[in-house]
């Protein structure tokens, strides 16, 4: 199973850290949507799929915090995803398209925030370096 659908490897790889935040949390409520319809669907293969790559993204997600460097966000964002990692289960064990769209309405407002970082950097014209990228001072 490809867990990552909406978004190109390379493009990801080559992705700014920010960026490829948000491209995680894309990649995850796509697959969370795609649960929920196919649990109103009754379609268990698909639900399980969708529930299976939005667990491996959000748990990628929660293993790559730095405490250290993140401070109290880190620690904040690490407890949203162990709750969130705990209610996954629940969408395939009870065929429960409720709880897919409760942790999108978690992860939607993430994944905007973090395209609101990713944005003012890009407009900012730093390079994962830190120094400003010429091309963009224009």
């Amino acid at each position: 199973m490809n867990i990552i659908r909406h978004h190109d490897l390379e493009t990801m790889m080559d992705a700014e850290p920010a960026r490829l935040v948000v491209m995680l949390y894309d990649e995850a409520i796509s697959a969370l949507r795609t649960a929920s319809m196919a649990a109103t669907a009754g379609d268990i293969e698909t639900r399980c799929n969708g529930v299976t790559a939005a667990s491996e993204i959000v748990g990628y997600l929660y293993l790559t915090l730095d405490p250290e460097l993140g401070g109290e966000i880190a620690a904040n964002l690490g407890s949203l995803y162990a709750h969130i990692l705990s209610q996954l289960p629940r969408v395939n064990m009870h065929n429960d398209a409720e709880t897919a769209e409760h942790v999108i309405a978690i992860l939607e407002p993430l994944r905007d925030s973090w395209n609101e970082l990713a944005n003012s950097i890009s407009v900012g014209g730093f390079e994962r370096s830190g120094q400003t990228d010429r091309s963009n001072a224009a």
